[in-house]
């Protein structure tokens, strides 16, 4: 299964919303398709939909998918990261007045080439082909979130520890 969102942002992203009906009703994608569409104005014909779904059951949608494809709005994408899963990010762009400006291309490039975690698909024209090698772009990526949390806390115990031994 493959699970979009498209966020809970007030603009319509119809390009995504079409481009993924048209990928399924054209036979590019064969699996099932189930799509969080948001404000967009578009209504998927051939995936099953919903405008917006409670957290709980997109937390389930992200579990159970193959591909989870998300706008470029952090919220969307990180979920996915943190159930292990490397979501295909198609950023929303101010041209085709999907956002305020284009914040979401420049934080996603960077994302991906700072973390290497994401698939970055600006031109939504290379979406199907993404699609279509999802499983080899994936084949390297590490999955996952590292959280620095341990590190601290073991940082944090180390200087606890050696201001203790200094006072005995």
């Amino acid at each position: 299964m493959i699970f979009v969102t498209v966020g809970t942002h007030e603009q319509p992203f119809n390009r995504l919303v079409e481009c993924i009906d048209n990928l399924k009703r054209d036979g590019i994608i064969e699996e099932e398709v189930v799509m969080q569409i948001g404000y967009s104005t578009y209504e998927p014909k051939y995936c099953a939909w919903e405008k917006l779904y409670p957290y709980q059951k997109m937390i389930e949608l992200v579990e159970q998918a193959r591909i989870v494809i998300t706008h470029g709005g952090p919220s969307s994408f990180i979920m996915p990261l943190q159930i292990a899963k490397t979501p295909i990010v198609v950023p929303r762009k101010f041209e085709f007045n999907e956002h305020v400006n284009n914040h979401q291309v420049a934080f996603s490039k960077a994302v991906m080439e700072r973390m290497g975690t994401i698939i970055v698909v600006e031109d939504i024209n290379q979406l199907a082909e993404t699609i279509k090698n999802y499983d080899r772009l994936i084949k390297d990526i590490k999955t996952g979130m590292n959280s620095n949390n341990l590190k601290f806390c073991s940082e944090i115990e180390r200087i606890a520890n050696i201001i203790v031994n200094k006072k005995e």
